[in-house]
């Protein structure tokens, strides 16, 4: 897409998804409990659970028909949409707006690192297979590069003409090299020769010095050549890399560049000296690109005998993996693009000419200025309930109840606590956790260290697969060994993907059990970032569940039967199916029916096809699906009684919360699975009952708040399209995280 000369008004009309009303149903301002103990108890809803009835008889598509089904690759593609969108959002503050870009951008190179090169290698390795929506790897690989090319071109029309004048009425300015001062020009030459040429290598490209192999993600530039060099070379072409431990944005001192917050761009400063790194030679040409490289990890973990080992070279070779992408400057002659496209043995389908840094995502760093406080999100404070805020002992609390806690508008601090009473508690026999992503030094591998060296008997199930934070789960490894914990890693050819804690305490001569079960990572930062549940429990049954799946995990032996806790590869699935299969069942003998689930994503084609005939039986069905949604709802005959929503906002939806009507007889459950193959048939996860009265309403009220979104949601539409919800006629914005941040942050605070 050439954006070149685009105005604020035009990229806003050039929104691939159009932002329109939707008509919804008035519903009730939802409300919220402030802690456990103060949760409001109300009679279920019926009224939100009548039948549509099934429209006049249309011919009606088979539950395998492909039209029902979109695929889930593009289906993600629609999800980043979504979230470049925020950046043209008013609402939001300016440096956040700035972010929800960027991380349009990580996104994106994830979906190129991972499923673009999935699609890639099904290709070369023939074997293009068709899913549930009847696409062949290539057909889907075309309609992406469409998409994306697209949506990169929006991207960086946004940030030149939009959000960068914005910031600059700020006084945030990125100056590109053609406003560059002579004040600046010098300060620049400066700046390059004393902090950046010594550190650079440039590569003139000939015979001896063969196209070097370049890092995935890594700035780089081609420069184009003329003259003869000391040793009568002239190929005309050399590489620039630039090293990751330079900045990719500099800070101007104001004495040179005035008052403010002014930046240049490492890019900019390489172009402008690009001459003193070929000394003798003149520089025709010098372009900025960056490729991105395969790096889902192709390591088969039933072929290796030391999985950590295996592991760490895997993580060194994801670095060189085959090329999917390759980003270049717009400036860039044809030539030189078709030159690197063959070097990486890409098409040109492949290339991305980009108006911009190739490097986006450095810009992280400006998003958090200190300066000004005002372009940022308010500040919020999470709250501990008040049944915790004065107790000195979480055991003598949990004893007596379930503890439910909401993050981040509740703190994430007494799950750490819990952990810390525990290693330091003389009573405390033994910890058992699970670790997905925490970071080799995050309190809760602290407190485990602690543990470890208190004569705690410690034991750590780390997934070391977890992307991206394989290293991360390699280094908390070693450090929990070096303290003396046992350090399993899960078991072959699943991924632990469950959240759970167990600790074992004497009391009175007996061994008590307490627990900790939830949605997310054991990861404080994210707590902070990420909506997750949390129940900190003492509950029999359920603490004997965690104690037994802790015991399949770690040693050997036969599936053991659970009490209350489902968990897959083995029971939960099929009792997924078999309450959709319930509530299909009360719906064909003419009872209220109604199922709401709330999670990340929804691509498993069997929970899909049990959805559809629940619809088509007369089930209402309330979806709250953050990300990829391979469902299609609203199609006559077979889903008009699907409702699909998507909430994007300050914080990332991360829950995932199952409620079923039942006949009356409410089931609330919590999960660390999504409802894909990948969780559900390949992973170890853990789906938890919400059990009293109090807490079973109080989850409902608040996923119910979620439904009734009219600020934040995005509704998806039979044709696969996402519209924007708002309020229309006398209804009053409502937003589920604005909602619960009044509710239960201390101060009340609104979203933005």
């Amino acid at each position: 897409m050439n954006t070149e000369g685009l105005s604020k008004a035009d990229v806003v009309k050039a929104s691939a998804v159009a932002e329109q009303a939707v008509e919804e149903l008035a519903a009730p301002e939802p409300v919220v409990a402030e802690t456990v103990s103060e949760a409001v108890v109300e009679e279920p809803v019926v009224a939100a659970v009548e039948q549509v009835p099934a429209p006049a008889p249309l011919p009606v598509p088979g539950l395998d028909d492909s039209s029902l089904y979109i695929h889930r690759e593009l289906s993600q593609l629609q999800f980043n949409i979504r979230v470049l969108e925020q950046a043209l959002d008013e609402s939001y503050p300016l440096l956040e707006r700035l972010k929800f870009l960027l991380i349009f951008s990580s996104n994106l190179d994830e979906f190129f690192e991972i499923r673009v090169a999935g699609l890639k290698k099904q290709i070369t390795f023939a074997r293009e297979q068709a899913g549930a929506d009847g696409l062949q790897p290539h057909q889907v690989l075309a309609r992406i590069s469409e998409l994306a090319h697209e949506q990169v071109g929006r991207q960086y029309a946004i940030l030149n003409d939009v959000l960068f004048p914005e910031l600059a009425k700020h006084n945030i300015t990125f100056i590109r090299r053609r406003f560059w001062t002579t004040k600046i020009k010098a300060w620049v030459r400066r700046y390059f020769r004393a902090e950046i040429a010594p550190i650079i290598t440039p590569i003139g490209l000939d015979p001896t010095h063969p196209f070097p192999l370049l890092v995935n993600k890594s700035l780089n530039f081609i420069v184009e050549l003329e003259g003869i060099d000391a040793f009568g070379r002239d190929s005309g072409l050399a590489i620039i890399p630039a090293p990751r431990l330079l900045p990719r944005v500099i800070k101007v001192p104001e004495d040179v560049g005035g008052p403010g917050d002014n930046h240049v761009f490492l890019s900019s400063m390489i172009h402008a000296h690009a001459d003193d790194l070929f000394q003798g030679m003149k520089v025709k040409g010098c372009y900025q690109f960056r490729l991105t490289r395969n790096a889902d990890l192709s390591l088969d973990s039933e072929d290796v005998e030391d999985l950590a080992r295996a592991l760490r070279g895997e993580l060194f070779s994801r670095r060189y993996g085959d090329a999917v992408r390759l980003e270049v400057a717009d400036t860039c002659p044809a030539h030189l693009a078709d030159y690197l496209l063959k070097q990486f043995n890409l098409s040109e389908s492949e290339l991305y000419r980009v108006n911009g840094p190739v490097n986006l995502t450095r810009l992280f760093s400006i998003t958090g200025l200190d300066s000004h406080p005002e372009l940022q999100y308010t500040p919020f404070t999470p709250v501990i309930p008040k049944l915790l805020q004065n107790s000195d002992n979480l055991f003598n609390v949990v004893s007596k109840q379930d503890i439910l806690l909401l993050h981040p508008f509740e703190s994430f601090t007494p799950v750490v606590d819990l952990l810390r009473q525990a290693a330091k508690d003389p009573h405390v026999l033994a910890i058992k956790q699970t670790l997905y992503r925490s970071g080799a030094n995050s309190e809760i591998v602290d407190a485990l260290v602690d543990a470890a060296r208190n004569g705690k008997e410690v034991t750590a199930v780390i997934e070391l697969r977890a992307r991206f934070d394989e290293e991360s789960n390699l280094q908390l490894a070693s450090r929990l060994q070096a303290a003396g914990a046992v350090v399993i890693y899960g078991v072959v050819g699943f991924k632990t993907h469950a959240k759970m804690m167990l600790i074992l305490r004497r009391e009175a001569g007996e061994i008590v059990r307490y627990a900790h079960l939830g949605t997310g990572n054991y990861h404080a930062g994210n707590a902070r970032l990420y909506t997750d549940y949390s129940l900190i429990t003492s509950d029999d049954a359920l603490c004997e569940d965690v104690s037994k799946l802790f015991s399949q995990l770690i040693g050997m032996g036969k599936t053991l039967r659970m009490k209350k806790l489902l968990h897959a590869p083995f029971t939960l699935k099929k009792t997924l199916l078999d309450m959709i299969a319930r509530e299909t069942a009360l719906a064909a003998e003419g009872k209220p029916a109604h199922i709401i689930a709330k999670f990340n994503s929804l691509t498993d084609p069997k929970i899909i096809r049990a959805l559809y005939k629940a619809s088509q039986t007369g089930v209402r069905i309330d979806l709250v699906v953050r990300g990829m949604c391979c469902l299609r709802p609203g199609i006559a005959g077979v889903s008009h009684n699907i409702h699909v929503r998507s909430i994007i906002g300050r914080f990332l939806e991360h829950t995932r919360v199952f409620y079923f009507l039942n006949d009356f007889d409410e089931k609330i459950y919590l999960s660390s699975a999504d409802w894909m193959e990948r969780n559900l048939d390949k992973r170890v996860e853990t789906c938890f009952p919400v059990e009293g009265k109090k807490l079973i309403m109080r989850v409902k009220k608040e996923l119910e708040s979620y439904l009734s979104d009219n600020t934040q949601a995005w509704v998806l539409q039979s044709d696969g399209r996402y519209v924007r919800s708002s309020p229309t006629g006398n209804q009053n914005a409502r937003s589920a995280q604005a909602g619960l941040l009044e509710k239960l942050t201390n101060p009340p605070l609104s979203v933005r």
